[in-house]
C-alpha cells in the first residue's frame, strides 16, 4: 500500500498561489485566499489532467486586544503561515492594528433569529460526512430532523457555505423535503429554511435560494401558519365559554398549555422564514413579487403577537417596505397604525425604536396621520419626548401632524406644549434644532396653543432670544402668537417700540417680514400707531417698499397689511393719504389681475381656488380685465386642443404655414375669443343638433367634418380605426351617456 502511494505521489504534481490578505467580517481573524492547482502527469512528465481550487485559511487572533504589540504579533503571524510572504509584513501590521480599533458592532442593530431547540444534544457535524447527512434526508421524519440539523450546523459557519454550495445533491434534497413534508413537522420546515437562511444573509447567494424557490415556499408556510394561529384562537374561545363548569376548565386550561408550546415553536418557524424573506427583498423586483403575494397584510396580521424578537423583525420589514407607496396604501387599508400604536408602550428599546421610525415613514401620509390621531398617539409621543434616544423621532412624527390645522388644538391637552417650552430656554443662544422650532411654529398657529405657549415667562424669553440673536424663527413662531384675538393680542403691547426698531433696510428681508407680520397682526384699538410711526420713522419705508420690484413679494405683502392695520386709526389714515401711499396702492393694485393669472395654474388646489374667485370679482367691475380673464382661461381649459391647432399650421418642412387649403389663415393673430368658427356653435350660440348628432354618430373628422378636430394627428392622417370612437382631449368617449341633452341645453 506504501509503495502504491509512493508512486501516485511521483506522478502527482501540486503547486500553491498566493492570492489576497484581509481581514475577517466580523471576528478577530485573518483571512487569506489562495489557490491550489493540482496536476497529475503521465510517464512522460507531460500533464494529463488538471484542478484548481480557490480556498481561503482563517487565521484567528484571540489573543489581540488594545493591549497588543502589534509588530510582534504580525511576525509571529508570517513566521507561521507559509501562505504569507515575509514582504508583506507590513500589510499584515496595519490589517492588525485595523482589527485592534474596529468598533464591536451595535448587537440590536442586527437581530437574527435565535438558536433552535434542535441543536440540544446534537453530535458535532463534520464537512467531510455531508454524504450520510443527505442519507438521512431520504428516510422517516425524525431522521430528516437530523439529517437537516447536522446540515444546518455545517451552514451557520460562513466558511462552509462555499463547499455547500457545490453540493446539489445536499441542497436539491433539502428544498425537496421542505416542498414535500413541511406540513408533516414544524421542526423540520424550521431547520430547513434556517439552512437556506444563512444562505440569504449573504447577497451573492440570493440566486441560489431563488432557484430553489424557497422565497415563495416561505409565503405559502407563513400564510398557512397565520391560519393554523386563528384557528388555535377560535378553538380556545369555544373551551371558555363555560368557566364554571370544571371539566370544561379542566380542558380549558389543558388545552392552553399544549396552545403555549406550539405556538413557541411556529413563532420560531415565523421568525426565520420572514428573515430570510427580508434577505430576499434586497432585489426589489423580489420584494414587488413578495408584495402582489400580500406581504404586508401578513406582516401587519403578525403585529398581534407577543413575542418581542419577532415584532423587531416584522416591523423593520414593515418599515423597509413603507418607502414604497403601494405599500404603504397597503398599511392603511389593514390599520396598521392601530396595532403599532400598543407596540409603543414596549420596554424593548430595539422595538421602540423600528416602531417610531416606521410610524415616521407612513407619517408623511395624511391619511394615515388621521388614523395616529384616532389610534391615540399624541398623548404616548409626547410622553416620550423626554427620552434622550427616541425623543428625536418623537417630535418628527408630531411635527407632521402638527402640520394637518385639524389636529393643532389636540396638543394642548397634553404636557407637550411645556416640554417643548423648556426644551427652547435649554438652548439658550446656542443653535436650536430645526425639528423643534419648526414644531413650535405650526402649534403657535392655534389659539390654544398659543396662550399655553404666553404663560408666565413665556413670550418674554421668546422675544428676548428672538431680537437678540435676530432668529428668523423664532420671529415666525412670534408672528403666529400674534395673529390670536383675545388677552394673548395684548401682551404683544410691551414690545410695539422693539419690533418697530428692528424695520429697516440695514436687517436681512426675511426677519423685517416676521417683525412687520407680527407689528401688522396687532389690530389693538388701545395701541397709539400715530406716535409709533412718528418715532420709528415708518413712514418713507413703508412708502418706499409698494414700489412695485422694490422688494420680494413677501414684504410688499406685509407692507399693505401693515398700512390696513395702521389705517384704522383716523389720523394714521390721514397721515397715509397725505405721504402719497395712496397711487402707490393703486398702481399695486393694477398689477394684481396679470399676477392672480399667473397663480391660476399652481399647483396647489387652494391656491387655484382663491385665484378664481378673486378673478371673478374683478371681472365684474372692469370690462377690459374681464375679456383678458376669459382669454385666459379658455386658454388654460383648451390647452391640448389649441396644440393641436397650432400643430396643424406646420407645412410639410416643418415651417410655418400661414393658410389652409382654402386659403383661410388656421390662426388669426387676434384674441382667439374672436374666432367663432372654432367653436362648433348655432347662431343662438348653443351646440347645435347637427354636431350632437355627428359628434354621436363618430362623424366628425370624416368627409365633411370640421377641419383641425380631434381624430387628426399633425400629420393630417386619421388617427381613428374603424370600429373606434375617437376620444376626447380629457378620456371621455362621444358615446359615453351625457348627463343632459342638447334639446335641454337649447331650451336653456
Amino acid at each position: 500500500m506504501d509503495k502504491l502511494q509512493a508512486e501516485d505521489a511521483r506522478y502527482l504534481k501540486r503547486k500553491v498561489k498566493r492570492g489576497s490578505l484581509d481581514v475577517h467580517p466580523t471576528e478577530k481573524a485573518l483571512v487569506v485566499q489562495y489557490e491550489v492547482e493540482a496536476t497529475i502527469l503521465g510517464e512522460m512528465g507531460d500533464p494529463m489532467v488538471g484542478e484548481r481550487k480557490e480556498c481561503q485559511k482563517i487565521i484567528r487572533l484571540k489573543s489581540l486586544n488594545a493591549n497588543t504589540d502589534i509588530a510582534t504579533l504580525a511576525r509571529r503571524v508570517v513566521e507561521e503561515c507559509r501562505l504569507i510572504h515575509p514582504s508583506e509584513l507590513p500589510e499584515v501590521e496595519q490589517l492588525l492594528f485595523y482589527l485592534q480599533n474596529r468598533k464591536k458592532p451595535d448587537k440590536q442593530e442586527k437581530h437574527s433569529p435565535r438558536d433552535l431547540t434542535p441543536f440540544e444534544g446534537m453530535e458535532e457535524a463534520n464537512i467531510n460526512s455531508i454524504d450520510d447527512y443527505v442519507e438521512l434526508l431520504y428516510e422517516d421524519i425524525p431522521e430528516k430532523v437530523r439529517g437537516a440539523t447536522l446540515i444546518l450546523h455545517l451552514a451557520r459557519n460562513p466558511d462552509n457555505l462555499e463547499e455547500l454550495l457545490q453540493n446539489e445533491t445536499a441542497l436539491g434534497a433539502l428544498a425537496r423535503v421542505l416542498r414535500e413534508d413541511w406540513k408533516q413537522s414544524v421542526d423540520m420546515a424550521t431547520t430547513i429554511i434556517y439552512v437556506f437562511f444563512c444562505f440569504s444573509s449573504f447577497s451573492q447567494f440570493h440566486g441560489l435560494v431563488t432557484h430553489y424557490k424557497i422565497g415563495a415556499l416561505c409565503m405559502n408556510i407563513t400564510e398557512h401558519e397565520l391560519k393554523r394561529y386563528d384557528l388555535w384562537q377560535d378553538e380556545l374561545q369555544k373551551k371558555k365559554k363555560d368557566p364554571d363548569n370544571q371539566n370544561v376548565k379542566k380542558e380549558h386550561e389543558k388545552a392552553l398549555k399544549k396552545y403555549q408550546g406550539l405556538l413557541s415553536k411556529q413563532e420560531q418557524l415565523l421568525q426565520v422564514a420572514l428573515y430570510l424573506l427580508l434577505n430576499l427583498a434586497e432585489d426589489t423586483r423580489t420584494e414587488l413579487k413578495m408584495r402582489n403575494k400580500n406581504i404586508v397584510h401578513m406582516l401587519v396580521k403578525t403585529l398581534d403577537r407577543e413575542d418581542e424578537e419577532l415584532l423587531v423583525l416584522v416591523v423593520s420589514f414593515l418599515k423597509k417596505l413603507s418607502i414604497f407607496l403601494e405599500n404603504k396604501n397597503d398599511m392603511a387599508e389593514t390599520y396598521a397604525v392601530e396595532k403599532l400604536a400598543r407596540l409603543l408602550a414596549c420596554d424593548h428599546e430595539n422595538l421602540l425604536n423600528t416602531t417610531l421610525r416606521l410610524l415616521l415613514n407612513l407619517s408623511f401620509d395624511t391619511g394615515l396621520r388621521s388614523q395616529m390621531v384616532q389610534a391615540g398617539l399624541i398623548p404616548k409621543l409626547s410622553s416620550l419626548l423626554a427620552d434622550e434616544k427616541q425623543g428625536q423621532l418623537c417630535m418628527c412624527i408630531l411635527y407632521h401632524i402638527s402640520v394637518d390645522d385639524r389636529f393643532k388644538s389636540m396638543f394642548a391637552y397634553t404636557d407637550c406644549i411645556p416640554q417643548l417650552m423648556k426644551m427652547l430656554f435649554e438652548c439658550g443662544e446656542s443653535h436650536m434644532d430645526p425639528e423643534l422650532i419648526s414644531f413650535c411654529i405650526n402649534l403657535a398657529a392655534n389659539k390654544r396653543n398659543a396662550q399655553l405657549i404666553c404663560e408666565g415667562n413665556g413670550l418674554k424669553m421668546l422675544m428676548k432670544r428672538g431680537l437678540k440673536l435676530k432668529d428668523v424663527l423664532i420671529m415666525k413662531m412670534i408672528r403666529n402668537l400674534s395673529q390670536h384675538d383675545g388677552p394673548t393680542k395684548n401682551l404683544f403691547i410691551d414690545y410695539v417700540g422693539d419690533l418697530a426698531a428692528q424695520i429697516g433696510a440695514e436687517e436681512r428681508e426675511e426677519y423685517v417680514i416676521e417683525c412687520l407680520g407680527t407689528l401688522a397682526n396687532l389690530t389693538i384699538p388701545d395701541l397709539d400707531w400715530e406716535l409709533v410711526l412718528k418715532e420709528y420713522n415708518l413712514v418713507p419705508y413703508l412708502k418706499d417698499h409698494l414700489n412695485p420690484g422694490s422688494a420680494e413679494d413677501d414684504l410688499i405683502l406685509e407692507v399693505v397689511i401693515m398700512i390696513g392695520t395702521v389705517s384704522m386709526d383716523d389720523s394714521c389714515a390721514a397721515t397715509m393719504a397725505k405721504s402719497g401711499i395712496i397711487p402707490a396702492l393703486i398702481e399695486l393694485l393694477n398689477e394684481a389681475p396679470a399676477y392672480l393669472i399667473d397663480l391660476m395654474h399652481d399647483k396647489n388646489a387652494e391656491i387655484r381656488k382663491v385665484c378664481n374667485s378673486t378673478l371673478d370679482i374683478i371681472a365684474e367691475y372692469d370690462k377690459e380685465c374681464e375679456r383678458k380673464i376669459q382669454s385666459e382661461k379658455f386658454r388654460w381649459h383648451n390647452a391640448q386642443w389649441l396644440e393641436m391647432v397650432e400643430n396643424r399650421a406646420m407645412g410639410d418642412d416643418g415651417e410655418p404655414s400661414m393658410f389652409g387649403d382654402d386659403g383661410e389663415p388656421f390662426m388669426h393673430s387676434g384674441d382667439i375669443l374672436e374666432r367663432p368658427d372654432l367653436f362648433y356653435t348655432a347662431a343662438d350660440g348653443t351646440i347645435s343638433p347637427e354636431f350632437f348628432t355627428d359628434y354621436q354618430n363618430g362623424d366628425i373628422g370624416q368627409a365633411g367634418g370640421f377641419p383641425g378636430s380631434m381624430n387628426m394627428d399633425m400629420f393630417g392622417q386619421s388617427t381613428v380605426t374603424p370600429g373606434q370612437r375617437p376620444a376626447t382631449a380629457y378620456g371621455i368617449r362621444p358615446d359615453a351617456q351625457f348627463f343632459y341633452s342638447y334639446t335641454g341645453a337649447a331650451s336653456r
